[in-house]
């Protein structure tokens, strides 16, 4: 992004800032195997940014601050996935019982943690996610996960929408093209949520002054 982009954006209101609260959770976004396979149709190349998402989640386990996974599992022939999965037929990946719907060795949940099965782009749509987080009195959602331009955007947006501040780490997410990857950030951080770097959200899940 440009530097006459990020000014015209400032000057007409844009990019205002949210305090990151005392209560974060870290949410991860659909890593799962169908983007990591190369024989995946979803196949994106995101493996650093996996590998990122994988340090988050071991510093919020370390620090206490809970973790939640999400995945996406559709029915029979699509047919809890509406116009979604009619619009991207590459979700066919998802359906019960494929196996690229599971989760990679590293991140996976552990035994204890939630895990948000969804249909939809975003982790709030017709799920109980929202009322988990207030039951544990979350503030903060660090966001991972996969596709920066799809299923976190989406749910960046909504945990804005629901209350919750959205933290999205730009380390710990990744696309199958730079282009909407950095486009997705760039909106995101315009209008709806922090882009903050990883060593951010490390240090704030450790207590470290940020």
């Amino acid at each position: 992004m440009t530097r006459d982009l990020d000014a015209d954006y400032a000057a007409a209101g844009f990019g205002g800032t949210l305090p990151l609260g005392a209560d974060p959770a870290v949410l991860v976004v659909d890593v799962v195997r169908a983007y990591l396979d190369r024989d995946s149709p979803l196949y994106a190349g995101v493996e650093e940014a996996v590998a990122a998402t994988g340090r988050l989640v071991g510093a919020a386990r370390e620090h206490g601050a809970p973790v939640i996974f999400t995945r996406v599992e559709f029915g029979p022939g699509g047919r809890d996935g509406g116009l979604f999965y009619r619009k991207v037929p590459a979700l066919r990946c998802f359906d019960a019982g494929n196996p690229l719907g599971e989760f990679p060795a590293d991140p996976c949940p552990a035994p204890d943690e939630t895990v948000v099965v969804k249909q939809y782009a975003s982790a709030f749509f017709g799920t109980s996610l929202a009322a988990t987080l207030t039951s544990l009195r979350v503030d903060t959602v660090f966001i991972a996960g996969l596709s920066t331009s799809g299923c976190v955007r989406a749910t960046a947006v909504d945990a804005l929408q629901h209350g919750f501040v959205p933290a999205v780490v730009r380390e710990a997410c990744g696309d199958r093209d730079r282009r909407p990857h950095e486009a997705a950030l760039f909106d995101l951080r315009a209008k709806y949520a922090e882009v903050v770097s990883l060593r951010r959200a490390l240090d704030h899940l450790s207590g470290a002054p940020t």
